[in-house]
């Protein structure tokens, strides 16, 4: 499958935006898919997943301002982010694994397919 992230930009703080990944291949329903990021200087960082069966999972600082969800007809995953805050800014890649689901979902080298990452910059 290859992936292609789409939806960042400059916001100010409290603002929202919305990343959509696009997916293509012959099938996207059996694929975990997760959204991570990676600011300047720090390593890749976890912030969402969402099962084939639709389970999500959130990094601590993100839940309850951002929601995953996913698309399996338009082969799209998704990544609303609302009260965007300055401590977000990252480029953010989109992720996928075809993998039966297990507790590493928090984990890069878990994951087969990444896309280009697309750049969040949260600043006033």
């Amino acid at each position: 499958v290859q992936l292609q992230a789409s939806g960042g930009g400059l916001v100010q703080p409290g603002g929202s935006l919305r990343l959509s990944c696009a997916a293509s291949g012959r099938t996207f329903s059996p694929y975990q898919l997760g959204w991570f990021r990676q600011a300047p200087g720090k390593e890749r960082e976890f912030v969402a997943c969402i099962t084939r069966t639709g389970r999500t999972f959130y990094l601590g600082s993100v839940k309850d301002r951002f929601t995953i969800s996913r698309d399996n007809a338009n082969y799209t995953v998704n990544l609303q982010m609302n009260n965007l805050r300055p401590e977000d800014t990252a480029v953010y890649s989109c992720a996928a694994t075809a993998k039966a689901y297990s507790g590493d979902y928090y984990i890069p080298g878990w994951y087969d397919y990444w896309g280009q990452g697309t750049q969040v910059t949260v600043s006033s």
